[in-house]
């Protein structure tokens, strides 16, 4: 380090001097890989199939299977079998402690820890772990939201195993545990969390889309997966600089920060050389995930500075969601071990890309075919677009709900910013794909007289096989079809998948009942069955054609376009999860078994609480930070102008000279001034919001009369004050420290 700037930071005793003095000082972690090739330690922190089948009894293992594909309930004594085994297992990797590791709707993970060990009467102990304990356990559930479901009192929640997630160890940190990946339900049965509904809608989208391809296409299918591959994007900063920036620790986002001259405008960060520390960081992640049997593929710079993604190879639905959940936290404990930390919120830096978690859905069937891939066959074609059309048919008719699902204050920084889709939902295909709906629209009812070619004169067999190699990505799209999948680009990177998932499965197999009825009722008028689906297929692309868009979605002339084909633009939260309280909603999940009306009652109340505390944690730190830091650092930093001034007009130096610093003495005055009125006015408004009951009412205050009317007025303020105060007085890390120093 420069022996004069090191000079210059010892004299300092602002915060972000030292932070930036640890920074530069920083070197890579040293990172030791398992030893072997990946394929040697892959999964083996992980209790799956390989273990199972080696460590059970036959007969156990088979009742384990039926259980896991056929949702078959496994008694007492073959659960207590199982646990045995997991136990063996866990110790001999030295584990001492097991929990139920589930997904609460706070968004995060949580854990309850009991040790192994029962003291037996003689004074000693032994290691136990019973069947019973395996499969269902009562944490205290009192703390966590359930939006009215249980009374405070009421503390019992149950965590229930769910075996087609395997467990797994975590030895991150202090000692190991064995974690079980479970559902988290209330006394009375309802859904606590994320993955119960998943779970369901995973159900229901199975039973759906294997009755029509039982009933039209193929008789051998007997089960339709979802697959899901997310891609997740994230910020890296140095520890100590986060921990200079209280809104960064108390909101995971900046709420203050003037755009340094240097951001993405180059595009020189993305894809580019990822730095030693972060890839030292991205290493070590990647052996502890892989390790988990997580199938961490691709890591690369994205394009704002310090912002990166990690993707993972396509799982089953259930076990990607797990894994992503799993993925966060395991990135969370190593950043820490290299003195980083990762920011997942959607936008923790103005004028820069936000991060969102890309979600490349299908489904496919137990006999290998991908539903959405194309191909050389016209049959296999046919059944390609049936479910093409179908999932575009259900967005366009749930676009409320989609944007519902991916509704938070997080995310309504990111979307439509730069990077992100806009809050108006649409449906990209790509010109070669867009060019096929066109042409089964304007085709019209055609009669296919005996020994033509049916499948050339509807205008299936025209269809390319590598729609992938033909169709561009689209990334202003929300939901966009890639080739042989779509992707969910609207979802948050801090979000659950779980939830934008549970309904998109939903929707989907809500729609595909509906086509059932629509083609039987066609089969009445047409007697080939194939012409009939057509038919019905040519009415559902006319039907969602409005939802369908190829340009620019950042574009002022996409906005206007989307209202005059009727497609709403709900940029807040509040607003947009009302639409799980829809009638045509409430009636779906509850038809479908995914969510009762309760249950929809209960989340909507709780994603207002979520939205109402976070924007309040960010008014009180907002408040704090101007008051406390901002403003007693631009009067200091005045006063030594001050100072300056009169001291030049005291050695006779004409005050003509003196008119710059004036003016920036002036300048600071102003905006100190709005800064501390509306900082003010920001609190009174903060306490006429807590005195509204209506979860409702409250929310959209604290989003229009609290955000929508201060935070930025206030930030602009505060920015311009860090543009004129002396940058030794600045209190807080700037822009150019936490996104370009390494």
């Amino acid at each position: 380090m420069n022996p004069l700037i090191n000079q210059i930071y010892k004299n300092m005793s602002n915060l972000r001097f030292k932070a930036l003095e640890f920074v530069q000082q920083r070197q890579p972690v040293t990172v030791t890989p398992p030893a072997g090739r990946v394929s040697d330690f892959y999964g083996i922190n992980t209790f799956g199939t390989e273990n199972m089948k080696s460590t059970l009894p036959k007969d156990t293992y088979k009742k384990l299977l039926a259980c896991i594909e056929k949702g078959e309930k496994i008694d007492s004594s073959v659960a207590d079998i199982i646990a045995a085994s997991m136990k063996a297992w866990a110790i001999s990797k030295g584990v001492t402690h097991y929990t139920h590791w589930f997904q609460p709707l706070t968004g995060t993970t949580a854990e309850k820890h009991d040790a192994f060990f029962e003291p037996t009467s003689d004074g000693r102990a032994i290691e136990a772990f019973k069947g019973s304990a395996l499969i269902q356990q009562e944490p205290d559930a009192s703390s966590f939201p359930n939006g009215g479901i249980r009374s405070t009192f009421e503390a019992r929640g149950y965590t229930g195993w769910d075996p087609t997630s395997p467990a797994f160890v975590m030895d991150l940190g202090y000692g190991k545990t064995l974690c079980i990946p479970t559902i988290f339900v209330s006394y009375t049965g309802e859904a606590l969390d994320y993955k119960a509904p998943l779970l369901r809608s995973i159900d229901a989208l199975d039973k759906a889309a294997t009755t029509v391809m039982q009933e039209y296409f193929d008789t051998d299918v007997t089960k339709v997966f979802c697959n899901l591959g997310p891609e997740q994007e994230y910020f890296l900063v140095d520890k100590a600089l986060y921990l200079a920036r209280p809104d960064l620790v108390m909101c995971g986002r900046t709420l203050f920060g003037q755009v340094s001259s240097r951001n993405q405008q180059l595009e020189d960060h993305y894809f580019g050389s990822i730095p030693p520390r972060v890839l030292a960081f991205m290493a070590d992640s990647e052996f502890e995930l892989l390790k988990l049997g997580i199938p961490v593929k691709t890591r690369h710079n994205e394009v704002a500075p310090s912002q990166f993604e990690v993707a993972p190879l396509y799982e089953e639905i259930n076990l990607a969601v797990d894994h992503n959940a799993l993925m966060m936290d395991v990135m969370e404990k190593v950043a820490d071990k290299h003195h980083l930390k990762v920011l997942f919120h959607e936008k923790p830096f103005a004028g820069v890309n936000g991060s969102g978690k890309h979600n490349n859905w299908s489904m496919a069937t137990n006999n290998g075919r991908n539903l959405l891939g194309p191909s050389s066959k016209p049959k296999d074609n046919l059944i390609f677009l049936t479910f093409c059309v179908n999932v575009v048919k259900a967005v366009h008719d749930n676009a409320d709900l989609m944007r519902a699902a991916i509704a938070s204050v997080g995310n309504e920084h990111r979307l439509g910013a730069n990077e992100a889709p806009p809050a108006i939902f649409s449906v990209f295909l790509g010109s070669t794909l867009t060019s096929v709906f066109d042409e089964l629209e304007s085709n019209g009812k055609v009669k296919v007289d005996k020994g033509e070619n049916m499948y050339m004169k509807l205008g299936i067999s025209k269809i390319p096989q590598l729609i992938l190699d033909n169709t561009d990505r689209n990334r202003t799209s929300p939901f966009a079809f890639t080739g042989n999948k779509f992707e969910f680009r609207a979802v948050g990177s801090s979000a659950n998948n779980g939830h934008g998932m549970t309904v998109l499965n939903t929707i989907v197999a809500d729609q595909l009942i509906k086509f059932r009825e629509d083609v039987e009722n066609e089969s009445k008028k047409e007697a080939k069955k194939e012409i009939a689906i057509v038919n019905v297929l040519r009415e559902y692309v006319k039907a969602s054609k409005k939802i369908r868009f190829e340009g620019n979605g950042y574009s002022d002339e996409w906005v206007e376009e989307a209202t005059k084909r009727g497609l709403k633009n709900i940029k807040t939260a509040p607003e947009a999860l009302d639409a799980f309280l829809e009638k045509k909603a409430v009636k779906m999940f509850n038809d479908h078994g995914v969510l009762n009306e309760t249950e929809l009652h209960a989340r909507h109340e709780i994603m207002l609480e979520v939205y109402t505390k976070r924007i309040q944690i960010e008014s009180r730190s907002m408040y704090e930070l101007a008051v406390n830091q901002v403003v007693p650092a631009a009067l200091t930093y005045q006063t030594s102008l001050i100072e300056n001034v009169k001291g030049q007009k005291e050695i006779g130096i004409d005050a003509k000279y003196s008119k710059a610093t004036l003016d920036i003495i002036k300048a600071i005055s102003e905006h100190v001034a709005v800064v501390i009125s509306e900082s003010e006015a920001m609190l009174e408004a903060r306490k006429k919001a807590n005195d509204i009951e209506d979860g409702k009412k409250k929310a959209v205050a604290y989003c229009h009369e609290i955000k929508g009317k201060y935070f930025e007025k206030i930030r602009y303020h505060v920015d311009k004050l860090e543009i004129l105060v002396g940058d030794e007085h600045w209190p807080l890390p700037k822009y150019r420290e936490l996104l370009f120093i390494k």
